[in-house]
């Protein structure tokens, strides 16, 4: 019995040594079927163009950022620059030959913005086309404070100007108080006034402009810079325009007080300066604002300079013209269109 047991529990161990190693050798090839799959797809690579290859995406990206770095590098800081003319900092601008009509230099001419009291130009041509002689007396009232921006006036209300006085400090030193007052005794009053220099702005062919009051103060007053030189060329033909846009100063009475006034354009007092004609303006919106009619370099110029920041910007910007056109290159060629 012990010798039948005993080749029974050999067999059974033997049996079970085979089912061990049966399954060793499964797994194993298991394995290497792995190893062979893993073996036979090729790793992800990514191409960088004419670069090394690339065994990641963020190594890509990182390279991708270098180029991207390098090409910025290369290109200028950004300016903003007229064509064909100096490096200016006025958002619009045209500077217009005024004996040939040739245009010199010209940047977003044709951008419709507002133009603050460049608007009491076009007052002035209608009140002056109603009123050539400018006769009479106004007074100061209540209807001509700003109440749309608040702006500081020196002429408190009471008080009488003769009507010249009024468009001198309107145009000369750009008097809000005095614009309104001229407007508001116009025929038809405030509105007629804004009604006429609409109509005059389209009889002029000017399309981009339009007009909401007579002072410049509201945002409605707008215009692009090739309107302007229009304007500027019209109102240039009133001789009490070219008078008052470029006087330097002036003393008014107000009551017992004496009141000292001064151009607002710095220019107009300026000895290498030849000025025919001059307005300023002044809005949050509209920027610094300089229109001129000028002599530079044995040419009759009309300028126009939008929406300047700073307050010495739109000067800058009219001292770069001027050396500009006297450089060599243009000094050559002056005249001849």
């Amino acid at each position: 019995m012990t010798g039948k047991y005993g080749r029974i529990a050999l067999v059974f161990f033997l049996c079970l040594a085979m089912l061990t190693l049966s399954a060793s050798v499964a797994v194993s090839k298991s394995q290497k079927k792995v190893r062979a799959h893993r073996k036979s797809v090729p790793a992800k690579i990514i191409r960088a163009p004419r670069g090394p290859i690339l065994h990641s995406a963020s190594a890509a990206v990182s390279k991708s950022k270098k180029k991207v770095r390098v090409r910025r590098k290369s290109v200028p800081a950004k300016v903003i620059q007229s064509s064909h003319g100096p490096l200016l900092h006025s958002v619009a601008v045209l500077v217009k030959d005024q004996g040939t009509g040739k245009l010199l230099i010209q940047k977003r001419a044709s951008a419709v913005v507002p133009i603050a009291s460049i608007t009491k130009l076009m007052t002035a041509m209608v009140v002056l086309d109603q009123d050539e002689n400018l006769q009479g007396n106004l007074v100061i009232q209540n209807a001509d404070v700003d109440r749309i921006r608040h702006s500081h006036s020196r002429l408190p209300v009471g008080t009488i100007l003769t009507r010249r006085e009024a468009m001198l400090l309107a145009l000369m030193s750009s008097e809000n108080r005095c614009a309104h007052a001229l407007g508001r005794t116009y025929p038809g009053g405030t509105r007629g006034c804004v009604v006429a220099m609409n109509a005059k702005a389209r009889a002029l062919g000017l399309y981009s402009t339009r007009f909401t009051d007579t002072s410049g103060l509201a945002n409605g007053n707008v215009s692009s810079a090739r309107d302007l030189a229009k304007l500027v060329e019209v109102a240039y033909q009133y001789d009490l325009i070219r008078e008052f846009t470029t006087s330097r100063e002036t003393t008014i009475y107000a009551g017992q007080r004496i009141l000292e006034y001064r151009n607002s354009n710095l220019l107009v007092k300026d000895p290498d300066w030849v000025i025919g004609l001059s307005k300023t303006g002044y809005t949050d919106e509209a920027g610094r604002c300089l229109v001129m009619q000028t002599y530079v370099a044995n040419r009759q110029l009309l300028i126009v300079l939008l929406d300047s920041q700073g307050s010495l910007t739109r000067i800058g910007d009219a001292n770069r013209i001027k050396k500009w056109l006297e450089g060599p290159s243009h000094a050559a060629t002056a005249g001849k269109g």
